[in-house]
């Protein structure tokens, strides 16, 4: 009897040293990170930073697959159907994880086919006109559009996009009602308020930096809860006197679901050391977007929240994709 019980508890004892040594392992062979963009936009460059700062962590390659459609639907389906073993994870943008669903049929759903690891980066847009607008603040375009309902109009990348939702929102915000005019990319749009074309646009504020600090772009406002440091001197919506709009574009990290808890407590511990990088965290400043860590249910608090606010603004206006 007393030899069976050594034996059991020397077997428990193996199997607990196992146990712990394969969690150590993890990874021991090169990690795949799905880009749901094509190279060289917002979406990738990020990726692209936090793959290499994750492969000093573990020591590992993380290589990047893009896998871009469907506005992001493509690739975040395909990162839901990959092996729970580690291997694939998934950088998700507000997009494809949030917004697509509540605009058309997606085949995967974010709360049963991934587990939410971690909010990597926020970054709010930034309300421009040409510099010859006569509009110099939030104000005078909140004045212009109530003297003429729908005289007024706002560009976007299509509709959905964060441009159109901040275009809406403050249209509700406001109690104005301006024209959206979508186009097939953000760049176009900008071009266009540049060119007199359009009234203005809610544009990412990476993108538009630039020609605000050549005098290209007046910048009216920002949608973040506070200032952002890039743009020290444009005031939040807050400010322009419309209060409670905030509007952030998103990135999370994202693995399958049924990934085991300890591969789950390894990103924990990696992005915690990737995204407190100085070096990262200056590249990511450069490209407008602010560097964090959560947790798990930080992340799933935060995209809960996201999900009701631009669930209402999508269905008070009607917003669909074709």
């Amino acid at each position: 009897m007393y030899s069976r019980i050594a034996t059991s508890m020397i077997a428990a004892v193996v199997f607990a040293l196992w146990a712990s040594v394969a969690a150590a392992a993890f990874p021991d062979r090169p990690v795949h990170l799905v880009v749901t963009f094509p190279p060289g936009g917002a979406s990738d460059l990020m990726a692209r930073i936090l793959a290499q700062r994750l492969g000093e962590v573990w020591k590992q390659p993380v290589i990047i697959d893009n896998k871009p459609g469907a506005a992001g639907s493509l690739g975040t389906e395909y990162a839901a159907r990959q092996p729970a073993d580690g291997y694939t994870f998934m950088m998700g943008n507000m997009g494809p994880t949030l917004v697509n669903p509540l605009l058309s049929k997606v085949p995967y759903n974010l709360e049963r086919d991934f587990i939410s690891v971690s909010l990597v980066a926020t970054g709010p847009v930034v309300l421009v006109v040409n510099p010859k607008s006569p509009y110099k603040t939030l104000q005078d375009v909140i004045q212009a559009a109530k003297a003429k309902p729908g005289a007024l109009n706002f560009g976007s990348g299509g509709a959905g996009t964060l441009a159109h939702l901040s275009g809406e929102m403050l249209d509700e915000a406001a109690g104005i009602k301006m024209q959206h005019v979508p186009y097939k990319g953000g760049v176009s749009a900008v071009n266009d308020v540049m060119g007199g074309q359009i009234d203005m646009i809610f544009a990412d504020t990476q993108a538009v930096m630039q020609y605000i600090k050549a005098g290209k772009l007046r910048a009216l406002a920002i949608t973040g809860a506070q200032r952002a440091a890039q743009l020290p001197d444009v005031p939040t919506m807050a400010e322009g006197g419309v209060r409670g709009m905030v509007a952030l574009n998103s990135w999370g990290v994202y693995l399958p679901a049924n990934t085991p808890a300890d591969v789950l407590a390894s990103y924990h511990s990696a992005i915690d050391q990737a995204m407190a990088n100085p070096t990262l965290v200056k590249l990511y400043y450069d490209l407008g977007v602010d560097a964090m860590h959560t947790s798990s249910e930080e992340l799933v608090r935060f995209n809960r929240s996201e999900i009701d606010k631009y669930s209402k603004i999508i269905k008070d206006n009607g917003i669909h994709v074709d």
